[in-house]
């Protein structure tokens, strides 16, 4: 919108917890329902409409539905009845991801948000942890410019800035001119030069976001190692290591892929050691081990000597519980109210 944007201070939430939504919204087609099709004085239209509260989905869904519509025009216009700027009225929305990491400045944030005649709105929603990842992706997508190649960079600094929110990406990637895999490093990252070098399991899982933010059908997904069928993306996971790694033995390709998203997708802890093979929940309160019990000195002997007579197997697979995820919705409703004073005073006068 060409209005001036009141932004709101999302700095104390880690990068990729909170995605903001823009919608617009015609006060003319919904004075015209009020006035005309109910036959209400302008008065009381006036006050139904400061007392209307937008469904979730009529203001985070991908094309809006009449009066809602969304524009990247400077000067937008009405697509049902032309009408100019001065009748639209922009609602801005901020969803946050419900966890140990956002419960906190969630809660300041809202202290700060004026109270009074309903300028902000904060609605619940329960959701799975598949949904948002997915949502995630989504929203990824529309920010990059695919037909620039720097977007691989991107990409991977919005997903290590997911895996590793406390470490500053953009700092590191500030001179960055490359990433690649490193056959060196077990764990973690490091910059040599203008190249980030990442350890084999985070450079797959780079390649894996890749491949879905840009994946067609047709052509298969542009990633740090050229465009890449689901084929040869699988291949050269198994190659790597990493599906062994992270215990996955499936061998047809919708089978591990579908795998491979559910490990994505369940658990916002990217970073957790594998090595760890106690059952984490992913609740949105916080990741607490389910199940933990203390080991007598004669059930640890019975267990050093069964390693011991023992050969060591490959990896067990992770055991990740998905649950589900609460998202927190906060409605910027000021615009729309005083967008909405000021077309009454025309209907009135």
């Amino acid at each position: 919108m060409p209005t001036k944007k009141r932004e709101i201070d999302l700095s104390d939430f880690p990068p990729g917890t909170v995605t903001e939504y823009t919608t617009l919204v015609c006060l003319a087609c919904i004075f015209d329902i009020f006035t005309k099709q109910l036959n209400l004085a302008p008065r009381t239209a006036f006050s139904e409409i400061k007392r209307h509260t937008p469904a979730i989905e009529e203001l985070t869904t991908r094309g809006a539905k009449r009066p809602y519509f969304d524009s990247d025009e400077k000067h937008p216009h009405c697509p049902y009845c032309g009408s100019a700027k001065r009748w639209l009225a922009r609602f801005d929305t901020y969803c946050i991801e419900g966890g140990k990491t956002t419960d906190a400045p969630r809660r300041a944030l809202l202290k700060k948000m004026p109270q009074s005649g309903d300028q902000f709105l904060v609605l619940e929603k329960k959701s799975d942890s598949r949904a948002v990842f997915f949502e995630w992706l989504d929203t990824l997508r529309l920010q990059l410019d695919l037909s620039n190649e720097h977007w691989l960079l991107e990409a991977t600094r919005n997903y290590l800035e997911r895996r590793e929110p406390k470490t500053n990406w953009e700092e590191v990637f500030g001179a960055m001119r490359a990433v690649r895999r490193s056959n060196r490093l077990a764990e973690g990252w490091e910059c040599d030069g203008g190249r980030l070098f990442l350890a084999r399991r985070i450079y797959s899982e780079a390649l894996l976001i890749q491949y879905l933010v840009s994946r067609s059908q047709a052509h298969g997904g542009m990633t740090l190692e050229g465009r890449l069928t689901l084929m040869d993306l699988i291949r050269r996971l198994r190659y790597s290591g990493y599906l062994d790694q992270v215990g996955i033995t499936e061998h047809e390709p919708g089978e591990v892929f579908e795998k491979l998203i559910d490990r994505l997708a369940s658990t916002s802890d990217w970073s957790r050691d594998t090595g760890d093979r106690q059952r984490v929940s992913t609740a949105s309160g916080s990741d607490r081990v389910i199940g933990s019990k203390k080991t007598t000195k004669k059930a640890s002997r019975k267990s050093s000597k069964s390693r011991k007579s023992k050969t060591a197997g490959p990896a067990a697979p992770d055991e990740i519980i998905a649950e589900r995820v609460k998202l927190h919705y906060i409605i910027d409703r000021r615009d729309f109210l005083e967008k909405a004073k000021s077309v009454y005073a025309s209907y009135a006068a």
